[in-house]
């Protein structure tokens, strides 16, 4: 589960029978909407970090269709939210990891959230494009991580009663497969941006006894079908975003409210990543 930046990804798009503009740009705002139409009014699907790099579809007026690099996520997002570069190439390996951080653009400071990346960083400062920034703060090199139990629960805890906000990617609103999608990409894991996308990925664990904590447990409706996905802290414990981001206690059943004492969530399946 690597970045997707190669040039493979760009041919498929040059075969493809409708007419791609061949670009790519970053994104260049603490968190950009990703919608489901060219519309302000259309639903939020998705959100894009600072420095996450995405191919341009198609322009129409001042909205651009997008495919997210990272997870192949298609959209539509306002032109004045991204920095066009040349190539794709950029070197994404490194992640902010303090819940908010200060970067300074120009004379400028931005802050952003956990997870935004760094791309070109080194010694303290980065560009895209022709846009150049600096940043002292705490950061992570994705190729250099160990994903571990200890370090999902340093990750995680921050984020805890961040609201609910669908298609959201930030401690200032996040869906449960943001939340989950954030933490792992911090820990260099990519994963796909929906739980039933992310439920297809990774290895099957057999049982709630055998998980262990940052595996992740993936709930089902009624009709079977996977709607909700949290992080295991052990086989007992899980903390996803429901509501806020939670801790609620899980057994072989589900999820259950420990507010309120009440099953929320059906288990369907628990996969593991590393």
């Amino acid at each position: 589960m690597k970045l997707f930046f190669t040039i493979d990804f760009v041919f498929i798009h040059y075969l493809a029978p409708q007419k791609y503009f061949m670009e790519f740009a970053v994104c260049s705002v603490p968190a950009a909407p990703v919608r489901k139409r060219s519309s302000h009014k259309a639903e939020m699907v998705n959100q894009l970090l600072y420095g996450e790099s995405m191919v341009i579809l198609k322009a129409k007026h001042n909205w651009l269709k997008i495919q997210s690099m990272h997870d192949n996520y298609e959209g539509w997002l306002r032109n004045n939210l991204v920095t066009h570069i040349q190539g794709n190439l950029l070197d994404y390996s490194m992640v902010a990891g303090d819940l908010i951080n200060t970067i300074t653009v120009g004379e400028t400071n931005m802050h952003l959230s956990m997870g935004y990346t760094l791309p070109g960083f080194s010694h303290g400062a980065g560009r895209i494009g022709e846009l150049y920034y600096q940043f002292n703060g705490f950061s992570f090199n994705r190729n250099e991580i160990k994903p571990s139990g200890e370090m999902i629960r340093q990750l995680t805890m921050p984020w805890l009663n961040a609201p609910y906000l669908w298609g959201g990617r930030t401690p200032l609103g996040v869906d449960c497969s943001g939340f989950v999608q954030v933490i792992f990409k911090i820990m260099g894991l990519d994963l796909l941006r929906d739980a039933k996308l992310q439920a297809g990925q990774g290895m099957r664990v057999k049982s709630l006894k055998q998980a262990q904590c940052g595996d992740l447990a993936f709930f089902k409706n009624k009709k079977g079908r996977i709607t909700h996905v949290g992080i295991l802290l052990s086989p007992s414990q899980i903390i996803h975003a429901s509501g806020k981001v939670r801790i609620d206690a899980i057994d072989e059943k589900g999820i259950t409210n420990r507010d309120t004492g009440t099953r929320t969530h059906s288990l369907a399946v628990i996969r593991s990543y590393w």
